[in-house]
C-alpha cells in the first residue's frame, strides 16, 4: 500500500484558501455592528447586532488577489522574520554562537536535560505575564543550536521556546492582551480569579515540560527516533558543532552586544511598549553592531545579512498565506457569520456542557481569528452575555476563551507567530503537527476538565 503523502505546506494552505473561497458562496454573508469602547478605545462587537447582508462571494480572480492582501496584512511579521534571519546570519558568521554553545555544552555535561525545565519555565513566565509570542522569535536559532549540541533535536530546541511561552500564554494568570481585554469586555475586575489561573498555569506547564523532557530523553538515547533526524544532520554539519570552540576576545565582544540587546528587548517590551517595528529596528542594530564587534567589514556584514534573510524566505511567505485565509473570510463577509453560528451552538446545552462548548467554540474561532486580543474583541461581547443566559459565570467564559485561544496557537497553520517560529526553526508544519498532536489533545482534555470545574464551583466573582 502506498504511503499517504502530506502535501507541501504551500499546497496545504492554498487548499484551505480555496475552501474558504468556496464557503463564501455557500455560507450566508452577515456582520455585527461595531463600536469604539470609550474607556479603552478598542473596537468591540455590539451584542445582538448581527444581521445577514447581501452575499459578497470572492471571485476566482479575487482568490489570487487575496494572497498579496494577506502578505501586506502580515507584512510587519514577515519583515520582522526576515530581519531576524539577516541579523542572526551576521552574528552566526562571527562564530560567537558556536563558541557560546561550546561553553554551555561543557558546563552542562552529564546534566543536559536539566536545561529543559529551566528554559521552559523562564519562557512560560514571559507568556503568562507579558503575553509574549512574536517577541521570542529571536531566541529560536540559539536554542535550536544549543539543543543539537547537547544531543537533542531541533524539535526540542523549538519546543523549549515555543511550548514554554505557549504553555504560559494558554495558562496565563496575568496576560493583559488576552485575560485583561476579555475581562474588561466582560465587565470583570482586572485579573480577578488569579488563584485558579495560577493552578491552571502550573498544571499546563508541568504536563508540557514532561512531554518535551520525555521526547528529548528518547532522542538523546536514539537520535534516529527524531522526526527531524535527517534535517538535523544537515543542520549540525552546517553549524559545525562537531568540535567545541573556545570563547575568544572577539566572541566575548559580540556576546556582550547580544546581552545588551536582550536587555533592551526586555525593557522595550516590558516598559516602553515595543512591538514589531521597534523590535525589527533593535535587531538590525544588534546585527550590525555585532558584525562590527566581530571584525566584519561593511561588505561582509551586508553579504551575511542577505544569506541569513534568504534562509527564512520560505517561512516568511507561509505567514502571508496563513493570513490570506482570514482576508478571504472578511472579504466574503462570512467571518462574523461563522462566529455567530458557532456561538449559537452553545445555547440550550446543560450548564457544564455549555462551558465545555464555549471552550471548543473558542478553539474553532481561533483558527479563523488567531490574534488573542482580536478574538477577545470579536467573541467576548457575544460569549459574556451568553454565559449569563446559560447559567455559567462570565469568569468561566473568559477561562474558556483563554484556553480556546491559547492551545491552537502552537499547532494551527493560521497562527502567524507559530508559522514564523517553524520558519526560523526550519521544521515543516506537518512534521511538527504530527509530533504536537498528542500534547494538543492532552491540553484540550485538561482544558475541558478545568472549565467544567470552574462551572461547578461558580468561578467568579461573577
Amino acid at each position: 500500500m502506498a504511503k499517504l503523502k502530506i502535501p507541501h505546506t504551500y499546497v496545504l494552505l492554498f487548499m484551505v484558501i480555496v475552501f474558504a473561497v468556496i464557503m463564501t458562496y455557500i455560507v450566508p454573508a452577515g456582520e455585527f455592528d461595531r463600536t469604539e469602547d470609550p474607556e479603552t478605545g478598542r473596537t468591540i462587537v455590539v451584542v445582538d447586532s448581527f444581521e445577514y447582508v447581501d452575499q459578497t462571494p470572492v471571485t476566482p480572480f479575487g482568490l489570487f488577489e487575496s494572497i498579496p492582501k494577506g502578505m501586506v496584512q502580515a507584512g510587519l511579521i514577515i519583515f520582522f522574520v526576515l530581519m531576524i534571519g539577516g541579523a542572526f546570519g551576521i552574528i552566526q558568521s562571527t562564530g560567537t554562537i558556536d563558541a557560546g554553545i561550546g561553553t554551555v555544552v561543557k558546563a552542562m555535561a552529564g546534566k543536559e536535560k536539566l536545561l529543559i525545565p529551566i528554559v521552559m519555565f523562564i519562557f512560560s513566565l514571559a507568556g503568562a505575564i507579558l503575553g509574549i509570542a512574536e517577541e521570542v522569535l529571536p531566541f529560536y536559532p540559539i536554542m535550536i543550536a544549543l539543543a543539537l549540541a547537547l544531543g537533542f533535536d531541533s524539535i526540542t530546541g523549538t519546543a523549549m521556546v515555543l511550548l514554554g511561552a505557549g504553555a504560559g500564554f494558554a495558562g496565563a494568570f496575568a496576560n493583559p492582551f488576552t485575560i485583561g481585554i476579555a475581562q474588561g469586555i466582560s465587565g470583570l475586575p482586572l485579573f480577578s480569579g488569579f488563584t485558579f489561573r495560577v493552578i491552571t498555569y502550573v498544571i499546563i506547564l508541568g504536563v508540557t515540560i514532561i512531554y518535551v523532557y520525555r521526547h528529548a530523553a528518547k532522542v538523546q538515547k536514539n537520535p534516529e527516533s527524531s522526526p527531524t533526524y535527517e534535517d538535523d544532520k544537515k543542520r549540525q554539519h552546517k553549524l559545525d558543532l562537531s568540535e567545541l570552540k573556545e570563547m575568544t576576545g572577539k566572541h566575548k565582544r559580540v556576546f556582550g552586544v547580544l546581552i545588551v540587546g536582550i536587555v533592551f528587548l526586555a525593557l522595550g517590551v516590558g516598559l516602553w511598549g515595543f512591538y514589531i517595528n521597534e523590535l525589527t529596528a533593535l535587531f538590525l542594530i544588534i546585527g550590525i553592531t555585532a558584525g562590527l564587534a566581530g571584525g566584519l567589514k561593511p561588505n561582509q556584514i551586508a553579504e551575511e545579512f542577505i544569506k541569513g534573510a534568504q534562509e527564512l524566505v520560505y517561512g516568511a511567505l507561509i505567514i502571508g498565506l496563513a493570513t490570506t485565509i482570514m482576508v478571504v473570510m472578511e472579504d466574503g463577509n462570512i467571518l462574523d457569520t461563522t462566529i455567530y453560528s458557532l456561538a449559537n451552538l452553545v445555547e440550550g446545552l446543560p450548564t457544564v456542557l455549555s462551558g465545555i462548548g464555549m471552550f471548543f467554540v473558542q478553539t474553532l474561532i481561533n483558527i479563523f481569528v488567531p490574534s488573542g486580543s482580536g478574538q477577545a474583541a470579536v467573541s467576548m461581547p457575544i460569549m459574556a452575555p451568553m454565559a449569563d443566559v446559560v447559567g455559567i459565570t462570565r469568569q468561566s467564559a473568559v477561562l474558556a476563551f483563554q484556553f480556546g485561544d491559547g492551545f491552537t496557537n502552537v499547532i494551527s497553520p493560521t497562527s502567524g507567530y507559530f508559522m514564523a517560529a517553524l520558519a526560523i526553526a526550519g521544521i515543516r508544519w506537518e512534521v511538527w503537527a504530527r509530533w504536537m498532536l498528542p500534547l494538543f489533545l492532552i491540553w484540550s482534555a485538561i482544558g475541558a476538565v478545568l472549565v467544567s470545574i470552574s462551572v461547578l464551583i461558580n468561578y467568579g466573582p461573577f
